[in-house]
């Protein structure tokens, strides 16, 4: 398996925008402006515990165990995965995202400026 794309400019730190696609069966290549996967974005560690998660079937038991770990932290890693996956604040429990996290998410590509326009009317408390 081939390595992950980078996330990140290795110069100034800005995020990288996918800009061509190449098949290697028919030697195509699509040059334009693609949008990037959300699970790409997040860290290697919450992209294995997001596997786990697949693995076991959401069963919270069942990632105990195969994660060694108790089921706070279970939650809490859950918590922390699905912010990073810019899902604050809906069903989750985890409250409304700060306008510093939208800011963050929208700079970093995980987010549309349409999205994160909604996202601060929500932190603000407006509809």
């Amino acid at each position: 398996m081939a390595d992950q794309a980078p996330t990140r400019c290795p110069q100034c730190g800005g995020p990288l925008q996918v800009a061509a696609l190449h098949c290697p069966q028919c030697d195509l290549t699509m040059s334009g402006e693609f949008g990037r996967c959300r699970f790409c974005d997040i860290p290697p560690d919450q992209q294995a515990f997001l596997e786990v998660f697949v693995r076991c079937r959401g069963v919270i038991r069942q990632m105990e165990k195969a994660l060694g770990i108790s089921y706070p932290t279970v939650r809490a890693r859950m918590d922390d995965l699905l912010r990073a996956l810019g899902f604050a604040g809906d069903a989750t429990g985890a409250g409304p995202q700060s306008v510093r996290e939208v800011l963050a998410q929208l700079e970093q590509g995980q987010i549309s400026a349409q999205d994160a326009i909604q996202r601060i009317r929500q932190a603000k408390g407006r509809p």
